[in-house]
């Protein structure tokens, strides 16, 4: 729900040879310093891949760590809080798809702005979803503007029944303010992104033609016969159980093969075997293999939600169970249209992470289907009034879920959006459109592309544990190994004071050396629109350093022990060197 206006070779360095065949209690020692110089280091095996996982891990390639170019700096020479990194085993080899975001239809033809292409390539999310959000469920991704299909009626019905105009989309609209299909899959060949393509379902409920599921269906066919092999992950509707969507509600005289008035989990199940059938035997044909997701949703349905919500699953699952591919959930983390403060949204990664895939699993079992891959296919806040979207909140939120996702095991995440509109600062895009009242020109990136692109630089591929003895609770920690051995690690201070963090490792053996990069909001206030990464802020009113791809990171010697200052409201993303 959104508005138009509003890495990868075994794990750890190799220690004797010989130890791999002991019990990994016995080949390392912990280190009660930060630099354990005399335990054995042993390499931990994979874990199998989880099945919420599943073949979105098929992307995954070893990481090799290159020291940053750096400034050295001292480390503190005293800790608050102990973080130790725990390598003795694996939580999971990290999914390549976590990292996607969203294209949408009213952004630019993207490939006419290199400044937006260079950004994108630079931060290289791995899958950009299209043609975004609701307006899937009006795309006609073959048409030229105004030449929807004879059976698709000029006005549909809304959540309450009034005819409104259908404000159809068309992928062959080449106007400079949106983005035709052929101008997507360039964008993504550009950037060296792969996409995800989510499937006009509205068609199938409100299509006027003698058989409407066959007609959408075949149309969903031609469109993978069209992509020829492009795109590996298809998506089934948008939020079709959603009130604002198109299709949730069809005029029933319209209709002719007795479909009711208002949609079911249980109808787009049934109806979701059809387009997987044909877009599958499409696939075949061209000699392409695609992964087909349904929809479904992330949380119990509350009292007072729609009948359509609160079967939702159960209907979903009972008839489409086993044929999708994958699962797909939306969340927008905090309340709706609430003005939450930095706590509130900052709590909400964890706590909305884990609960969303506790509530897939509890409607898997229920169903008795077989566990899918989970896909996190839209994830933003919807804080709104004190420009939350756009500050540098909205930047650690999304580390923190990146960090969440890996823990609970989520197969593919795409954040909304690469860019939206301003509506007073209630604007989801990552990059600015340049709209005057921002005070921003066009495609500047906000705070939380910093986050996230540093998130990605120090990144390893494979996810460990991290726990910190931090008795105010205002750190969290997240750890991963490069297969060349380093050790990253992203440190969240999300409270009011400043911290010093001593690390502690088990079965690791620090180097000579740590690299790290501080990210601060800019201006003091509670939701700053700027960010300074290693103190480096923009040039404008907000963002963050235009020379973000060449900023040398901190540096310190490791021989001491191994301490980083947390200021207060930052992230700090960290590599250690392996001895």
């Amino acid at each position: 729900m959104k508005k138009l206006t509003g890495i990868w070779l075994p794990c750890m360095a190799l220690a004797i040879a010989t130890a791999c065949s002991k019990k990994k209690s016995d080949t390392y020692s912990e280190s009660t310093n930060g630099n354990d110089t005399t335990g054995t280091v042993v390499t931990p095996s994979d874990p199998p891949v989880a099945a919420s996982i599943g073949f979105f891990m098929d992307g995954w390639a070893a990481r090799n760590f290159t020291p940053p170019d750096f400034t050295e700096m001292a480390a503190p020479a005293a800790a608050d809080d102990t973080v130790t990194v725990d390598a003795s085993s694996i939580v999971t080899k990290i999914s390549p798809a976590l990292f996607g975001n969203n294209s949408n239809l009213y952004m630019s033809q993207m490939v006419t702005a290199p400044v937006l292409l260079n950004h994108i390539t630079n931060l290289h999310p791995g899958i950009i979803r299209f043609p975004g959000g609701n307006l899937s469920s009006v795309f006609f991704w073959n048409a030229a503007p105004g030449n929807h299909p004879a059976d698709a009626p000029g006005q549909l019905p809304d959540a309450n029944g009034n005819s409104t105009d259908a404000g159809y989309w068309y992928g062959g609209n080449t106007a400079d303010w949106t983005l035709s299909l052929d101008n997507y899959y360039s964008m993504l060949q550009q950037t060296g992104n792969e996409g995800m393509i989510t499937i006009n379902y509205g068609y199938a409920r409100y299509g006027t033609g003698a058989d409407p599921v066959a007609a959408a269906a075949h149309l969903a066919a031609d469109w993978v016969r069209h992509d020829k092999g492009r795109t590996r992950y298809w998506e089934i509707g948008n939020e079709s159980n959603g009130t604002w969507q198109a299709g949730y509600r069809i005029d029933p005289s319209q209709n002719k093969d007795g479909q009711p008035e208002i949609v079911t989990g249980d109808l787009y199940g049934r109806h979701f075997k059809v387009f997987a059938d044909s877009m599958r035997a499409a696939a075949a044909a061209i000699g392409s293999t695609i992964h087909i997701g349904a929809q479904l949703l992330e949380h119990e349905p509350a009292y007072w939600a729609t009948a359509t919500d609160k079967t939702w699953n159960s209907g979903v699952l009972q008839q489409a169970g086993n044929a999708a591919d994958f699962f797909i959930v939306h969340s927008y983390y905090t309340p709706f249209n609430t003005n939450s403060n930095p706590p509130e949204i900052l709590a909400s990664a964890a706590a909305v992470t884990k609960a969303m895939q506790d509530h897939v699993k509890a409607s898997v079992t229920a169903a008795g289907v077989d566990m899918k891959p989970i896909a996190l296919t839209e994830w933003n806040i919807f804080a709104v009034g004190s420009k939350q979207m756009v500050s540098q909140v909205a930047g650690m939120h999304a580390v923190m879920v990146l960090g969440e996702l890996m823990k609970n095991k989520f197969g593919m995440a795409s954040r909304w959006d690469l860019a939206n509109a301003w509506d007073n600062g209630n604007d989801h895009g990552l990059f600015s459109q340049g709209e005057a009242a921002s005070g921003e020109t066009r495609w500047t990136p906000r705070p939380a592309f910093y986050y996230l692109y540093f998130f990605a630089k120090m990144l390893g591929d494979r996810y460990i544990n991290a726990t910190v003895s931090d008795s105010t609770a205002t750190i969290n920690a997240y750890a991963s190994t490069f297969s060349s051995g380093e050790v990253s690690l992203t440190l969240v201070n999300h409270g009011a004071m400043a911290r010093n963090v001593q690390l502690d490792f088990k079965n690791f053996r620090p180097g000579s050396r740590f690299y790290w990069y501080v990210l601060t909001g800019g201006d003091g206030s509670g939701f700053s629109r700027k960010v300074l990464v290693n103190g480096n802020g923009p040039a404008g009113i907000a963002g963050g350093p235009d020379n973000y791809a060449s900023l040398k990171a901190y540096a310190a010697a490791a021989q001491q022990g191994i301490r980083v200052a947390l200021p207060p409201m930052s992230v700090v993303f960290m590599v250690i060197d392996k001895s």
